[in-house]
């Protein structure tokens, strides 16, 4: 009875009335980072190598959630399964998915890098029907359709005017490891579909910040051994204040900040529904490209950021409440 009560209290009611489109805007925002740190992380790339930049990034995230790691009072000790599942979170949706999408997209076209990268909603929501067993309903797969249709046709529109942009040789468009490239994105696409659903899982246990720390601190441990190597070799005085500044953003905004906002959403929202916010990762990308770098906003461009947005709408909307006679 004093359970009944509480559940059913105005201020109770209020929070779960506002539980779901808080987790939907955190795994909307969280992809969006992703999208605006891919953009503004490619300077960085050519300053930096990769394995130093993920090395740096990793260890300066680890300054800033050092009070992260410490276990809250209602969480239970890290089992070895749970551990397993960090390390993989942490190997998979981190480092390797960040090593392939940064070497792939050097190998291979954008348009390439945009068609492959368009079925991480589907990928997402194939593993969470798969390995835990969540239902997929027709409007999570209608939202699915829309996302890959929808990101298919702005990877197209972002390719078309290439050949125009000042400064770019002729041949620029050849790519002779092309196949090598579109293979690491495809890697990358299996790597955040696993980071999705490993998510899920982490976040039934794990509170979003500790399970952000502890990731985070498993991929500064992975890059360590080439970090350390490369920066060695490697002229830190040559690297401007603005170049720091934009890699202390990137650090944070790609260790920090989406991992904490995943894990929150993930709390109450599917692995299967989850997977189609990752449609806001190239759109994001896009965007910084239209409203910061001043590329043309085209017509393909509208109707694919329209795709985008009714695909969240369907995989947002209530689902319509089944009375008992239509169960009859």
């Amino acid at each position: 009875m004093p359970y009944f009560a509480l559940d059913n209290c105005p201020a109770a009611r209020v929070t779960h009335r506002f539980q779901k489109p808080l987790a939907y805007a955190s795994l909307a925002l969280s992809m969006a980072l992703v999208g605006s740190y891919v953009a503004l992380s490619k300077p960085l790339v050519t300053i930096l190598p990769v394995f130093l930049l993920a090395w740096l990034r990793f260890g300066i995230a680890a300054i800033a959630m050092m009070a992260w790691l410490k276990k809250p009072k209602e969480e239970g000790p890290l089992d070895r399964r749970t551990w397993g599942f960090l390390f993989l979170e942490s190997f998979l949706g981190n480092f390797l998915f960040s090593i392939c999408m940064l070497f792939g997209v050097s190998m291979t076209s954008t348009l390439s890098a945009g068609v492959i990268l368009s079925a991480i909603p589907a990928a997402s929501a194939l593993m969470g029907w798969y390995f835990l067993k969540e239902r997929i309903g027709w409007r999570i797969w209608a939202a699915v359709a829309l996302a890959v249709l929808g990101i298919a046709l702005l990877a197209l529109a972002r390719s078309t005017p290439a050949a125009a942009t000042p400064g770019l040789a002729a041949g620029s468009q050849d790519y002779p490891h092309a196949l090598w490239g579109n293979l690491l994105l495809f890697g990358a696409v299996l790597c955040e579909a696993a980071y999705v659903v490993i998510g899920k899982r982490l976040s039934a246990t794990v509170s979003p910040k500790r399970i952000a720390a502890l990731i985070n601190l498993n991929g500064f441990a992975l890059s360590t051994p080439a970090g350390l190597y490369l920066a060695w070799h490697f002229d830190f005085s040559a690297v401007q204040v603005q170049w720091w500044l934009l890699l202390v953003f990137y650090a944070l905004a790609a260790s920090v900040w989406v991992v904490w906002l995943w894990m929150t959403g993930l709390k109450t929202i599917p692995a299967t529904q989850a997977g189609v916010f990752t449609v806001m990762l190239p759109l994001a990308t896009a965007a910084i490209g239209i409203l910061g770098f001043g590329e043309q906003f085209t017509q393909v461009q509208a109707v694919a950021f329209a795709l985008a947005l009714l695909s969240l709408l369907l995989a947002t909307l209530p689902e319509p409440k089944v009375h008992q006679w239509d169960q009859a």
